[in-house]
């Protein structure tokens, strides 16, 4: 069984002590590769090593929207200097979050704008961070999204209508993590909805533990919980889970992955 975790923050520091152990772990339970998406300027150095080091972890470039500020302007520099200058696999962490603080919400719809139409210029698909925020975000889709762009609303939380409206722009899928085993978490109420060629799975670690790991470090190797729960809901094999999901996250990042591994 082939799993990719198509969010993962592994070379954030919180595995510094262990990051070889972690995914070797994941990888013997079948978690064999990692899409990482970057935050900041300041998360670069640790996401390029990381990607340089370990062959399995494919690195995005983008700003994150709980660092946008003031000076966001000068973030959008550094995503285009890197851009620039060596391979991506796509733009993320992108988007717009109204959970933690709204001081600069004008400036992350700029900022996430900026990031969209750059995706649309390299041919790179977008990971888009939606928190409380799916609305402002279409406002912004609505306007932007054509042929050229793709991508992934990353740890999906939304409701079946916000689904449908993601579906209206065809070349988006949705990325299930860790909140589809919580028991007051929603997901699992909209997921028999969703067309399994749409989803992609992922930990988002070191976040959002999946049940039975909630409270707990996340990491990739809990892929494997959710890629359960989600066979579960659907009424699935898991194998089949794990090679429809991994298949979505090869074509949608363009991973040069053969999905024919077990």
């Amino acid at each position: 069984m082939l799993l990719v975790d198509s969010h993962s923050h592994i070379f954030a520091e919180d595995f510094d002590y262990d990051r070889e152990v972690v995914l070797d772990r994941a990888a013997q339970a079948g978690v064999k590769y990692h899409v990482l998406p970057n935050i900041d300027s300041t998360s670069v150095p640790r996401l390029l090593e990381t990607a340089d080091r370990y062959s399995q972890c494919f690195p995005l470039m983008g700003l994150h929207p709980t660092s946008v500020n003031r000076n966001f302007s000068k973030e959008l520099e550094v995503v285009g200097s890197y851009l620039s200058i060596r391979k991506f696999w796509g733009i993320g962490e992108i988007g717009i979050d109204l959970y933690w603080d709204k001081t600069f919400v004008e400036e992350q719809k700029v900022a996430f704008r900026h990031q969209v139409q750059l995706a649309k210029k390299l041919g790179l698909p977008v990971a888009i961070h939606a928190r409380n925020s799916f609305q402002e975000i279409f406002s912004i889709l609505d306007e932007e999204a054509d042929s050229t762009l793709s991508g992934v609303f990353h740890s999906f939380t939304g409701t079946l209508e916000d689904y449908r409206h993601i579906l209206d722009y065809q070349t988006f899928m949705v990325g299930i993590g860790g909140v589809v085993t919580f028991k007051n978490g929603g997901v699992d109420r909209v997921l028999p909805h969703i067309n399994i060629e749409k989803i992609v799975l992922e930990t988002d670690s070191p976040y959002l533990s999946p049940a039975p790991a909630r409270g707990k470090r996340n990491e990739s190797f809990n892929l494997t919980f959710i890629a359960q729960r989600v066979a579960g809901i659907l009424e699935m094999p898991v194998h089949e889970v794990a090679s429809l999901t991994s298949a979505n996250a090869i074509k949608l990042f363009n991973l040069p992955i053969n999905n024919e591994e077990s």
